[in-house]
């Protein structure tokens, strides 16, 4: 068979890389979901409160959003090999810390500690995109990320079960655990086996740490603007624990948060002018440019696309049991076929946008995800089960492969940025999930789907205007100060 055909079930070269990668991913995920299925058993045996496990769950996500950035960053200055076996010891430590748990307080720091595993996703993406051509980028990386994302999924499928095998009251903690155990042993078989690129390529760095490089002023104006949104998010889940909300966090202890937060983008703003500050002072050659309205829109894409998958996930199973008084088994299982759908969506929509063109497939996606939650909010009790169900599969797939096609784009963008480029999409991801789940909070679940479709629809309008096509030609800087051009055939 031919070196250019794709030979998933190989194990040798780019595949065994792809392998290694996607299980990584799906261990990931298996660490980060393991206590969803088992909180029943957590609940009844720490005596939690409502509130005290919305704030498990909320905490869950929380660190997820700026360790994506820091990841990404990590990731193109140290190499995916080092730092996604890094990603891997220190959450199955964290996960055994969970596992050991006597307290709420320890279960809530180091459940907040877990939101740090969310970020493994950023290092693949990094590393199947030096390991891959274009032709083959997009079905690669929706592999790695529908593949990698079932983990979630297999948590709430095996889990259960495992805790009953262990049995007894702590039977939950050997299942947490024995995902940690997992994680740990995995990242010394990660680290063994897979290499940062092929032999004889080179593994470009950006030029300096700590912010995205961009290439000109309005570049600039736009990359702070978009990362004001990625601090909200993080005010907004301090607001959720604050006492005007789940009432977790004192008054005084909330406003310190805010103050951190402002401290935090301060400082992130004066990075980014260390890094970026040049740009006022002369112009960036023009091999050397890239147009960061990419990476705005991609984010935008990807916050349409994963961020409402994290908000409908959660909130799909009691939707169901509401609106059609089936039983709660039935209900859960229903709801997960939303995220089951990761294990074709992603793959195909990177497979058509690798096709037909990023841009193009980026709007399809877009268009589906929008007609699909439009019509979802029309869902009541006097439709069939089996319509409500073929219409929420129907928009997950659109959901899926939106989130394939950004992830076939985003290693096209700049190559010594991937992981940044990666790392800022995957955060707006967790943006939108804490953004829609707020809205939830507020409105109807019919008034919530319509926000998600009109959200799709608004960003479809953005992408038709200002997304230009990907090309698979970029320019880079090599150590020795020549400039080569990277032809991906």
């Amino acid at each position: 068979m031919s070196d250019r055909s794709f030979q998933f079930f190989s194990f040798r070269d780019r595949f065994r890389i792809l392998h290694f990668s996607w299980v990584a991913f799906f261990i990931t995920f298996l660490v980060w979901f393991n206590h969803a299925p088992l909180m029943a058993a957590i609940r009844e045996q720490f005596g939690l409160t409502t509130s005290e496990v919305n704030t498990l769950l909320l905490l869950n996500v929380a660190l997820t959003i700026p360790a994506r950035i820091l990841i990404g960053m990590l990731v193109d200055a140290l190499g995916p090999k080092r730092v996604y076996a890094l990603v891997l010891v220190l959450s199955g430590l964290i996960c055994i810390g969970f596992s050991l748990a006597q307290s709420f307080e320890q279960l809530a720091l180091s459940r907040f500690l877990l939101g740090f595993v969310g970020a493994g996703f950023v290092v693949g993406i990094r590393l199947i995109s030096e390991w891959f051509p274009a032709r083959e980028l997009g079905l690669a990386e929706g592999i790695y990320g529908g593949w990698g994302n079932f983990g979630a999924a297999f948590a709430g499928l095996s889990l259960p079960a495992l805790g009953l095998f262990f049995g007894g009251d702590d039977g939950w903690r050997y299942a947490v655990g024995s995902t940690g155990v997992i994680a740990i042993v995995y990242s010394a078989v990660f680290y063994l086996g897979v290499s940062d690129t092929p032999k004889g390529s080179t593994y470009f760095k950006p030029k300096k740490g700590g912010a995205m490089e961009v290439t000109s002023k309005g570049d600039f104006v736009l990359y702070v603007i978009m990362n004001l949104p990625l601090f909200l998010a993080m005010g907004l889940i301090a607001w959720q624990l604050g006492p005007q909300k789940l009432g977790l966090l004192e008054a005084a202890t909330t406003r310190v948060i805010y103050a951190v937060i402002v401290v935090m983008f301060a400082f992130q703003i004066l990075r980014i002018w260390q890094v970026n500050g040049h740009v006022f002072r002369e112009p960036v050659p023009a091999f050397d440019r890239y147009s960061f309205k990419q990476v705005a829109l991609l984010n935008l894409v990807y916050m349409a696309s994963f961020g409402s998958e994290l908000a409908v996930v959660s909130m799909l199973p009691l939707y169901f049991l509401d609106t059609f008084a089936i039983s709660p088994v039935l209900a859960g299982m229903l709801g997960g076929s939303f995220a089951l759908m990761n294990l074709f969506g992603r793959p195909g929509g990177g497979y058509l946008a690798d096709r037909f063109g990023r841009k193009l497939i980026t709007l399809l996606m877009l268009a589906g995800i929008s007609i699909g939650y439009l019509c979802m909010g029309q869902i009541d009790s006097s439709w069939s089960l089996p319509m409500a169900v073929a219409l929420v599969l129907f928009c997950s797939v659109f959901v899926q492969g939106g989130c394939g096609a950004v992830y076939a784009s985003v290693p096209l963008v700049k190559r010594r940025l991937t992981g940044q480029v990666a790392g800022m999409a995957g955060a707006y991801g967790n943006v939108g999930g804490v953004v829609f789940l707020v809205v939830l909070a507020m409105v109807s679940p019919e008034i919530f789907f319509f926000v998600l479709g009109g959200v799709a629809l608004a960003i479809l309008a953005l992408v038709a205007v200002f997304m230009d096509e990907p090309s698979p030609q970029t320019s880079e800087v090599m150590p020795d100060g020549s400039v080569r051009m990277i032809e991906v055939p």
